[in-house]
């Protein structure tokens, strides 16, 4: 499929400037939708959006918070935020990266509501005070409940990445001295996708906001506003370390040597078991096992708004859907042969038990006759 040489968005020329060609930026996109789950075709469409100048324009609103969802942003490859920045979105506004400042920033970021209207994705990093009417966190003399409003207002798509700004975070823990909340609260009413972590993984923001890009729907969400394919299980379901756990081999002591040997944390503290999240098959930063039961220390449950800052840290949880443990025997049987007599035995319980079955279906049958008569 060719793209066309020259366009509103990007131009061949451009491309090679940045030593891109063409058939290096489809690669691009190729990559970018392959790595966050993206149909094979979304590469080619999110390719030929960007360069026919579709690129959609992002609003990226910062209040209570560490700058760790943009910092995390940062560390991804397959796309990195060059690519994604300059071929594929049009980051408008950005207080951490962008370069004006001051008023010149707020006119930036009132044009771009303007020219894109109704269009652009609104990300909200960082929680949003509200006791004292918000003033603990003001931009340009305007509250951030102000501001996030004003922006939702004509917003296309609202995404609240990092636990912080999708229930609170950090900022909210006991005894919450600002009122600290998250954007799905403040904008009742409003379809606001959240992606809790702390940080939240890079990939599953950047999947949300491809395929609003490039096909101009939402992923299918949980009842907390999470993208199910990111958020629909727990890690305690495809933990690297279920087997040890189903077999009742568990770290007792952090140094110990059933620690050194990977057994399972759950005795630590580790609340897998109750949070919804990908940490262990989608790793941050391209990076194997940069999370912390990869880590050795327990799951602390970032991504749930009840757990972490809610729960002592190594404060054991309960199993959400629990399993029968690793009690079969093994398949060779160490005392060697079965006798004669055992396998007699056997069949004599075998047909007890077929027996049985049968006359209790006979049974039901002719009740089941007498009540039709």
């Amino acid at each position: 499929m060719l793209l066309p040489r020259v366009v509103k968005g990007v131009s061949s020329n451009e491309l090679l400037e940045r030593g891109v060609d063409r058939r290096d930026f489809l690669k691009i996109c190729s990559i970018a939708a392959a790595a966050v789950g993206l149909p094979a075709g979304a590469g080619v469409k999110m390719a030929e959006a960007a360069m026919a100048g579709q690129k959609p324009s992002v609003i990226w609103l910062s209040f209570q918070e560490c700058t760790g969802c943009t910092e995390s942003l940062l560390r991804t490859r397959f796309p990195g935020l060059a690519e994604l920045i300059l071929d594929l979105i049009s980051l408008d506004y950005h207080e951490t990266l962008m370069v004006p400042s001051g008023h010149l920033a707020e006119k930036s970021r009132m044009e771009a509501m303007e020219a894109h209207k109704g269009k652009f994705i609104l990300v909200v990093e960082g929680s949003i005070p509200e006791k004292d009417g918000g003033i603990y966190c003001m931009i340009g003399g305007r509250t951030a409940i102000d501001i996030l409003k004003e922006t939702a207002e004509m917003a296309g798509a609202i995404v609240a990445i990092g636990s912080c700004s999708s229930w609170g975070g950090i900022p909210s823990a006991e005894p919450n001295p600002t009122g600290a909340t998250g954007a799905p609260m403040i904008l009742e009413g409003k379809t606001v996708v959240t992606i809790p972590g702390c940080p939240a993984n890079p990939y599953n923001f950047l999947g949300t906001v491809l395929q609003y890009a490039t096909f101009g729907t939402l992923p299918e969400l949980d009842e907390l506003a999470r993208p199910k394919w990111a958020y629909g299980r727990t890690i305690h379901e495809h933990c690297p370390r279920r087997a040890h756990f189903d077999a009742g081999r568990f770290v007792e002591q952090f140094g110990d040597e059933n620690h050194r040997l990977g057994y399972c944390l759950y005795k630590m503290g580790c609340k897998g078991p109750v949070t919804h999240a990908n940490c262990s098959v989608q790793a941050f930063g391209e990076v194997v096992d940069a999370w912390p039961i990869g880590l050795g220390h327990p799951c602390v449950g970032c991504t749930e708004q009840k757990v972490l800052w809610r729960t002592a840290i190594h404060e054991t949880v309960d199993i959400e859907r629990p399993t029968n443990p690793d009690t079969y025997p093994p398949i060779g049987a160490p005392q060697g042969k079965v006798g004669a007599v055992a396998t007699g035995v056997a069949g004599l319980v075998a047909g007890g038990l077929l027996g049985a079955g049968y006359a209790a279906s006979k049974k039901l049958g002719d009740e089941t006759e007498e009540e039709e008569s």
